[in-house]
């Protein structure tokens, strides 16, 4: 019995394999079009990227993603058990440790990323909303950080937040917004802040990899406007 094997022939004359048409109907299919479109598996799961990437003004955002995932994961243990666990339990003290540098690392390099986009002029070539979904996270992030330092059940908090009472007052927005409401700082920022800012933050890494990272502006083959 003989191992070999027959030489495969194509014979030239047979029809070229057509490509497939996607005349699906309904919102689904209208979405899916799109979103392949948009999104394409090779541009949200890439196996390259350029060279530049390796600059630190690029890692900054990666460090800021990193520090969140802290935040959420020592923010959801210390909820489950309650604000007042860290003051009473040496294991809560050690995860309200975690949440309170997660915090800090979290805002310094999220700093040092925006100024890094700013100066490198982040919106261009079509990243606009990019830019703008980057801003917003950060403007929240501010709002999350302020109601988890008035939430700390502790001299501090009430300190931070009897003063920051009149500040609002004098805005107008002291009867929606009221810094002295523990119920009202503790849900948003467990729950209405941290979701928004994670969403977002979701969001902002899907639009990076529909566009791209930006080129350095000294760049020679920047694309033209």
């Amino acid at each position: 019995m003989s191992d070999e094997r027959a030489p495969v022939t194509i014979d030239p004359s047979a029809p070229a394999a057509q490509p497939v048409v996607d005349d699906a109907t309904g919102w689904t299919a209208s979405v899916r079009r799109r979103v392949e479109k948009t999104l394409p598996i090779t541009e949200l799961l890439p196996t390259k990227q350029p060279a530049y990437i390796g600059s630190w003004v690029y890692v900054f955002g990666v460090v800021t993603i990193a520090a969140l995932f802290w935040l959420v994961i020592s923010g959801v243990v210390l909820a489950f058990f309650g604000s007042a666990w860290w003051h009473v339990s040496s294991v809560g003290h050690f995860f309200n440790s975690i949440h309170f540098w997660s915090v800090q690392m979290f805002f310094i390099f999220m700093v040092l990323h925006l100024w890094g986009q700013f100066w490198g002029a982040g919106w261009r070539d079509g990243r606009a909303k990019t830019w703008m979904v980057g801003v917003v996270i950060f403007s929240i992030s501010v709002g999350t950080a302020f109601t988890g330092y008035v939430v700390q059940q502790n001299f501090d908090s009430q300190w931070i937040a009897i003063n920051a009472k009149d500040a609002i007052n004098s805005t107008g927005f002291g009867g929606l917004f009221n810094a002295l409401n523990f119920g009202q700082m503790y849900g948003l920022h467990v729950m209405l802040f941290p979701i928004g800012v994670t969403l977002l933050v979701v969001l902002h890494i899907i639009q990076v990899r529909a566009k791209g990272v930006v080129r350095p502006i000294d760049d020679p083959f920047q694309v033209a406007p």
